[in-house]
Formats: C-alpha cells, sequence, structure tokens
C-alpha cells in the first residue's frame, strides 16, 4: 500500500495504486534515460472520484524530481462545444514563455495553419483544413517537445475533451514511438459517444487501458486513521468505507466533514455518517452552498456558468456584483473547498480560480435553475464579447440559449462560425448555425445560413451538406455568384457522396436559368467536367462532340473558357485522338505556360479535379516535364496550406502517377504508401483512395512484386464494384493484369474483356490509359492467336493515332510478343526505336531487355539491365540476368 502521512488526506486518492505509480516511475525513467528514448503513453480510466487527477499529480510531482518539463490540461464537461480548448491549456506554458518571433522559428512552415488553433496567429481569409490543422498541432508539440526535453503532457478528463484536442492527441500518440516525450491521460469509461469515443479508443489503443478500482476496507481503515488519528474505532472505519463505497474522493470529503463537525470516530457515533456523506455531495453540497449566503451562491453559479477562464471580474460582471463583494465571496468559497486557486504551473499570473474537483462543478451547474441559468449564458456571451474575446469564445454561451427571433443573436452565431472555419473547426462551426436555424434567421437569411451550414459541412459530411444546399437552393435569397458558388458545392458534395450523375443534372438544371454569359459558360464547363469524369455509360451520346464545338469558339480569356480547353484536351487524351493537339489545348488553357490566377490548386473556385485533367492529360501525351511540374506544384501547395486530407492525398498519389510513367518506380512507391496513409484518414471507397490503390497496385506489378501487390489488392479492397468516377490508369486493367501476374488467367481474362467493354461505352481508346487490349492479346497468344493478332493490330492503329512514341513503342511491344523469329526481332527493335525516345524509362527498359531475348544479344541484356535497376524493376533485373547468363553460356 502506497505510504500516506497521518494528516496527509490530500494524498487519499494514492491509496493501493502501487501498480500505477510503478508504471510512472518506470515511464518517467525511461523518457530521462535519454535524449533519444522514444516516448511513452499511459492511460488510466476509472469513474468519478477514484483518483485520477491525484494519480496526474503525483505524476508531476515525479516527473519535475526528474528534472522534466510538465504541461497539464483538463477537459470540461461544459467545455466540450469549445474547439481546441485542451491543446491550448496544455500548450500555454510554453507559448507564454516564447516571443511571436521565436514562436514562428519554432513552428516553421506550421505556424500559419496550426498558429490560429492555438491562438497565437491571425486565422487566414479561408476555411483551414481540419486534418491539416490537426497535423500541424502534431508537428508543433513534436517540435517543442524537442526544445523542452524531458517532457510531460498530463491529461486530465479526457472524456470531456473538445472533439478537436482528441483528434489531435490519437494522431500525436501514433506518433510517440519517434518522440522523446510521456503523455498521461485519464478518463471516465462510457462518458463519450460518437466520434469521441473513437478518438479516445484510438488512443487507448495505442497505449492499453489501466483501469483504477474502489479502495479496500483496509485503505479505507488506514486513510481515516490518517485524517482523523489513529483512535479511530475499527467499526467506524468499516462504517466509513461502506458509506463511501470505497471511492477516494468521497472518503476525503465525508472525512473532512467528520472533522469539520468533530464527531468522534467512535463506534458509537458511525451512524451519523450517512447523513453526513449526504451533506457533501450532490444537493448536500448545494445545500451547503446555500448556507454560505446568496451572494456567494451567484459567485459560485457564475464561476460554473464560465467554466473556465475563471477570475473574480469575469465573474463579478456575471453576477452583477462588486469587486469587493466578488473577492469576499471568492473567499468563502475557497475555505468551503469548492474553489480554489489552480496550480500555478498550469495558470501562471492572474487571479484565476477553478472548481476543487469536477463533481462540485458538476453539481453547481446542475443547482441553477434552468431559466436562470440559460439567461446566465446570454449574459456570459456578452461579458465575454465585450472582454474582447471573440465571437467564436462567447458562442458556446449563445447556444444555449432559447431561441427568440433574435436577428443580432444569429449574426453573432455565422460570425463565430466563420471564425471556427478559419482556424479548422467545422463542427463547431455546425453547431452554431444549426443553433441559428433555430432562432430562427429573418426569411431572407434562412437561405444564406442554410448555404453556410453547407459550406461548414462540405468537407466532413457531404450527405449532410447535400441536404442544407438543396433547402438553401430551393428558397428565395440566394443570388448571383452566391447562387451559382452553391450550386456548385452541391454538385461536389454529390460528387464525393457518388451521386455523380445528379451532380451533373443539378449544374446543367442551374445553366439553364441563365442567359448565354459568363455564367452560363461556367455553368457549363462545371457539367462537362462532371462527365468527363463518369466511369460508367456517356451522360449524353454526343457529349464529346458538343464539348469540342464549345472549345472551338475559346480563345482562353478567361477561367471559364480556360477550364473548356482543359476539359476537351482531357477528353480528346482518353478518347486516343491526336497528341500534339491535346497538348495545343491545353497549353492555350495556360497563361506563359502557368496556371492563370483563380485557376491554382488551392483556389476553391474550380477544384483540383480540373488541375489532374490538365496534369493527366500532358502525363498521356509524353509531356513528362509539364505534368510533373504541375504534380508538385499542388503538392507543394496543399503542404504550404496545411491541406492534410483528401487534396494532399491525390497529390501524393498523382505525383506517383508522375513517378510511374517516368520509371522511377522506387519513388512512385513512396509516394503511393504516403497517398494511402492520407487516404485512410479521409474514408475507403472515395474515388482519391481507389487512385491511390490502383496506381500502387499497377507501380507493384511494374517492380516484379506480384505478391506484394495482390496483398495491397486484398487490404485495400481493389476489386468489383468500381467507383463511378474515372480511376487513372484504368482500374479494370490493372486488375487484369494483376490476375495474369498471380496466375489466375481465366479470372485476368474475364476482366479484361469487362475493362474492353467498359472502355467501348465511354469511348475511351487511349491504349496507354487504358492498356487492356495489350494484356488481352499476351494472354490470348496460346489459345486464340487469331484474336489476339487481332487486338494487337487495333492497339497498334489507335497508337499511331494518338501518335506518342510511348503508345507507338507499346503497340510495338505487344506485336513483338506475339511474333517468332526474325519477325519478332525486327518488332522489338522498332519497339526500342520509340521507347528510347519515349520519357517513359520502365517501358524502354522492358523493351531492351525483350529485344535481347529475341536477337539473343547480350549487349542489349546488359543495357535492359542497367535500365531496369535504375528503374526499380526487381522483377525484370531478374528475368534479363537470368537470359543474359544463358546467353552467355
Amino acid at each position: 500500500m502506497t505510504q500516506v502521512g497521518p494528516g496527509a488526506a490530500a494524498s487519499a486518492s494514492l491509496w493501493e495504486r502501487d501498480e500505477e505509480v510503478t508504471a510512472v516511475l518506470r515511464a518517467v525513467e525511461t523518457l530521462c534515460a535519454d535524449r533519444s528514448s522514444h516516448g511513452g503513453l499511459l492511460v488510466f480510466q476509472g469513474e468519478a472520484g477514484l483518483g485520477k487527477t491525484a494519480l496526474l499529480a503525483e505524476t508531476r510531482r515525479i516527473a519535475e524530481q526528474r528534472g522534466c518539463t510538465v504541461w497539464s490540461a483538463r477537459g470540461g464537461e461544459i467545455l466540450r462545444s469549445v474547439p481546441f480548448n485542451v491543446v491550448r491549456q496544455l500548450l500555454q506554458p510554453a507559448l507564454i514563455s516564447l516571443m511571436p518571433e521565436e514562436a514562428r522559428e519554432y513552428l516553421g512552415d506550421w505556424y500559419g495553419i496550426a498558429g490560429p488553433a492555438l491562438g497565437i496567429a491571425d486565422p487566414g481569409d479561408r476555411h483551414a483544413d481540419p486534418q491539416g490543422v490537426c497535423d500541424g498541432l502534431v508537428a508543433a508539440v513534436s517540435r517543442l517537445a524537442g526544445r523542452e526535453w524531458p517532457l510531460v503532457l498530463l491529461i486530465d478528463d479526457a472524456h470531456w475533451a473538445d472533439e478537436e484536442t482528441l483528434r489531435w492527441l490519437a494522431a500525436f500518440a501514433g506518433r510517440l514511438k519517434e518522440l522523446s516525450v510521456l503523455v498521461v491521460v485519464t478518463r471516465r469509461p462510457g462518458e463519450v459517444d460518437g466520434t469521441g469515443a473513437l478518438l479516445l479508443d484510438q488512443v487507448a489503443a495505442a497505449a492499453g487501458v489501466r483501469t483504477l478500482t474502489t479502495l479496500s476496507p483496509e485503505a479505507t481503515a488506514g486513510l481515516t486513521r490518517a485524517a482523523l488519528g489513529p483512535h479511530a474505532d475499527a467499526a467506524f472505519c468499516r462504517e466509513v468505507w461502506a458509506v463511501t463505497g470505497g471511492n477516494p474522493y468521497e472518503t476525503v470529503e465525508l472525512l473532512a466533514k467528520v472533522r469539520d463537525s468533530e464527531l468522534p470516530p467512535v463506534e458509537a457515533r458511525a451512524g451519523e455518517l450517512r447523513e453526513l456523506n449526504r451533506s457533501a455531495r450532490g444537493g448536500g453540497l448545494v445545500a451547503r452552498l446555500e448556507e454560505l449566503g446568496i451572494d456567494a451562491t451567484r459567485f459560485a453559479w457564475a464561476a460554473a456558468i464560465l467554466g473556465t477562464g475563471i477570475s473574480v471580474d469575469l465573474v463579478a460582471r456575471l453576477a452583477t456584483m462588486s469587486r469587493e463583494d466578488a473577492l469576499r465571496c471568492a473567499e468563502l468559497l475557497r475555505g468551503a473547498r469548492i474553489l480554489t486557486a489552480p496550480d500555478p504551473a498550469t495558470a501562471p499570473g492572474g487571479d484565476e480560480l477553478e472548481f476543487v474537483h469536477p463533481l462540485i462543478a458538476t453539481a453547481v451547474y446542475d443547482s441553477i435553475p434552468d431559466a436562470l441559468r440559460t439567461a446566465m449564458h446570454g449574459i456570459a456571451a456578452q461579458v465575454v464579447a465585450d472582454s474582447g474575446l471573440g465571437a467564436a469564445a462567447a458562442s458556446r454561451h449563445l447556444l444555449q440559449v432559447h431561441p427568440d427571433d433574435d436577428e443580432e443573436l444569429v449574426e453573432q452565431l455565422r460570425q463565430a462560425a466563420r471564425e471556427h472555419l478559419a482556424v479548422g473547426a467545422p463542427e463547431a462551426a455546425r453547431r452554431c448555425l444549426e443553433r441559428a436555424l433555430l432562432e430562427p434567421p429573418p426569411p431572407e437569411l434562412r437561405a444564406h445560413v442554410l448555404y453556410e451550414l453547407g459550406c461548414a459541412t462540405l468537407l466532413t459530411a457531404p450527405a449532410t451538406t447535400i441536404e442544407h444546399l438543396h433547402m438553401a437552393l430551393s428558397m428565395p435569397g440566394l443570388d448571383g455568384d452566391t447562387r451559382v458558388d452553391a450550386v456548385w458545392r452541391l454538385s461536389q458534395a454529390l460528387l464525393h457522396n457518388n451521386q455523380l450523375h445528379e451532380a451533373v443534372r443539378t449544374v446543367e438544371a442551374e445553366a439553364a436559368r441563365h442567359e448565354p454569359g459568363p455564367t452560363r459558360l461556367r455553368l457549363h464547363a462545371v457539367q462537362y467536367m462532371w462527365e468527363g469524369l463518369h466511369a460508367g455509360e456517356a451522360v449524353s451520346p454526343d457529349r464529346s462532340e458538343r464539348l469540342a464545338a464549345l472549345a472551338a469558339h475559346c480563345t482562353g480569356r478567361d477561367n471559364s473558357e480556360r477550364a473548356l480547353l482543359i476539359l476537351r484536351g482531357f477528353d480528346a487524351m482518353t478518347r486516343g485522338e491526336n497528341a500534339e493537339e491535346v497538348v495545343e489545348l491545353c497549353d492555350r488553357a495556360l497563361v506563359n505556360g502557368r496556371l492563370a490566377p483563380g485557376l491554382g490548386w488551392t483556389d476553391t473556385e474550380w477544384g483540383i479535379e480540373l488541375l489532374l485533367m490538365l496534369a493527366s492529360a500532358y502525363a498521356y501525351c509524353d509531356r513528362l516535364d509539364r505534368a510533373e511540374a504541375l504534380y508538385n506544384e499542388g503538392l507543394r501547395a496543399y503542404e504550404r496550406a496545411g491541406w492534410s486530407g483528401g487534396h494532399l492525398a491525390l497529390a501524393h498519389a498523382y505525383v506517383g502517377l508522375g513517378h510511374r510513367r517516368r520509371g522511377r518506380l522506387k519513388e512512385a512507391e513512396a509516394s503511393l504508401r504516403e497517398s494511402l496513409r492520407l487516404a485512410e484518414r479521409v474514408g475507403r471507397g472515395l474515388p482519391l483512395y481507389w487512385t491511390a490503390t490502383c496506381n500502387l497496385v499497377d507501380t507493384l506489378l511494374a517492380r516484379g512484386h506480384v505478391e506484394e501487390a495482390w496483398e495491397v489488392a486484398e487490404r485495400y479492397e481493389f476489386a468489383p464494384p468500381y467507383p463511378a468516377t474515372i480511376v487513372i490508369p484504368d482500374p479494370r486493367s490493372v486488375r487484369g493484369r494483376l490476375l495474369l501476374a498471380a496466375g489466375r488467367t481465366e479470372e485476368g481474362v474475364s476482366e479484361l474483356e469487362a475493362a474492353e467493354k467498359a472502355a467501348a461505352v465511354r469511348g475511351h481508346h487511349n491504349p496507354v490509359m487504358v492498356p487492356w487490349a495489350t494484356d488481352l492479346a499476351r494472354a490470348l497468344a496460346g489459345e486464340d492467336p487469331a484474336r489476339a493478332a487481332s487486338l494487337a493490330a487495333d492497339v497498334r492503329r489507335q497508337a499511331e493515332r494518338f501518335g506518342t512514341d510511348t503508345a507507338i513503342g507499346e503497340a510495338l511491344r505487344c506485336a513483338a510478343a506475339l511474333e517468332t523469329g526474325q519477325r519478332a526481332v525486327r518488332l522489338a527493335a522498332q519497339a526500342v526505336a520509340y521507347l528510347e525516345a519515349s520519357p517513359c524509362q520502365y517501358e524502354h527498359a522492358a523493351a531492351r531487355v525483350e529485344y535481347g531475348i529475341a536477337s539473343r544479344s547480350a549487349a542489349e541484356l546488359d543495357r535492359g539491365l542497367a535500365l531496369a535497376r535504375s528503374c526499380g524493376a526487381d522483377g525484370l533485373v531478374a528475368r534479363a540476368r537470368q537470359v543474359l547468363e544463358s546467353v552467355r553460356g
């Protein structure tokens, strides 16, 4: 049993906590052993009053004794709606100690991303990406941890932490093996549900949970005698345990009441303990509070309403009392063990107060009459706003006010939502706007509030966004550019919700409402963009002809015309039209070879899809220098802006595609694995997830890692049914190639034939982007040589129509594989000649090796082997070596 000296009631919760304290000691020793030591995570779980807070206090004592820096924070029951509340508390000591320029230096590129969430930098003029902010906070704490080693982070009552903090904590817990920092978390079981519960479970899974239990009768007796003296009767001690159930907090409070009432700790008076216990908790606590007087009660109520940042001045204003009276009440409440001064290490300076225990705070808050509590929240909102803390800080109080047709309150909530979105807290913004709708807003503003609500949920809940924007567009109020933007966002949400057909119809219907001009042209461009992404049946059979006719009159004078030129170029590329004409269309969409203002990667007017179409058109037209410049520009733009969600995942995927086309297979694999890691956080089944998986499987097959490619396909569900949007390269073709490589020839042939049908329906005849025919021809060469030859001939015609060195070289490789003797050698030599001029080095290496095999040329095999090694094509290297040994033998 942990020893506690007589009178040490404050340490009561450490009785029978030997295992937990030992775990803390070991973790602190490991942390302090060396700067390179890995981090640690301890999670303690227990019901209210079992000593979680006391255990954290002991952790602080142990850590500080070993010379550690300790930062701590606590969740609050009524503060869960305040975004970043707990992580801000946690970093407060470090932020206070840094000058602004020091903070910029330590946080580097993350300053502008994490700084607004931490309250040390002004937010930007656009919505912050929540995942980017989370990553920024992880990076911020990681960098500060290196500065403050050895660092211990304590988070109490994590079940009451805000969702944004829990998201950071779950991400940070996954990085602790790389960092020298100890994190200790306490939580109650079953206090949170939904996303918060999932995030807490992720944290627990990273460490395992240690569950605290109640005190034994023996420990309760020891604690009783430590508090009241060794003469306490055994029967009296047993009754203390029976009354409190061994709950350490309740035991301490009961023993304090015993001392205050001067009750002798003898068996004859043990029967009075139950009544004393009732007065120490719940309704008894409220009665004790009322005994201190109406002013002290009002002060405690106001403190409970504020919840955090409880200063005497703010409470005085909220409770409408003088500062002198407020100081007197604060002293009374401290003496009654209801309020206390916070630990100076966690709240340096100032005259702030906090409740002695969260149970007391909850009891006081619940004791406020409902109508009065609502009114006090309304006053608190005004007090907080008048203090210069902003609408976002006041919003948690506004959320509690009863709806009352207050137009000013609606505007305050809308402003709070804007502030929340600017720092990366869309859930907080959603709560504000939903509450604004209940007020309700004036009829002429209701559509605008719904539109703003749709914008707030766009990144997190496409289905909810669709509902809000449909409602906004169905009522009067949205006009001009705002209405067009709402239609654009609705179509985006429909796309991300796998409702592409509805997205097209929505934009088409809106375009019909407008006269010819820039707005209608923009909507037509959006319509063609969504249609161009559709992987199923063509939305309209003459789409390509209509798009070509519309783009023919475009000179690129504005972004709508530039968008149509890009869309026409991408469509022509997928259909296998002349590559030089495709490149000319794409070039006309640029301004001096660069993206036009308003068409940048982080500009929201058009979205990422259009730019990926532009870059991919270049990539498959053998203009890989331009494609890679665009892909890398997008990656850098998202990293600078802190967009760590789907946009960054797609950027990494397409950078990987660029590496794959170049033949840099190792680099491609690294980029695609990073893309998949990010895509996992966004959610499976989305188009970006398919893009990353398809390209990774394709790259692993090119490397010759067939078993690994199959394992990736199985793990990430790379199998039918396929998404409704286009994936580049064609997933059916890639899966067919995978099945063939795995020896499942019949299934592979079926998959490639399905790819043939899908490509025919969509009009996709580019043999490089949709390469089903070359693989199918090779697979059928033995059992159906006539069909194989016909397929190879069709591929060559399509390749010559498209006109790139890569397409023609690959067609010749396929034709050579179907031939024997000198004809095979001649075709293989022609394939080498074309692919040598191509930027696609893997295909060039494969052609060299195949030419060397056909011609039995050691020199060609040596050259192919060197190229294969430079590409990281291990399977091709092994094949070249094997044949080379045979040739030389």
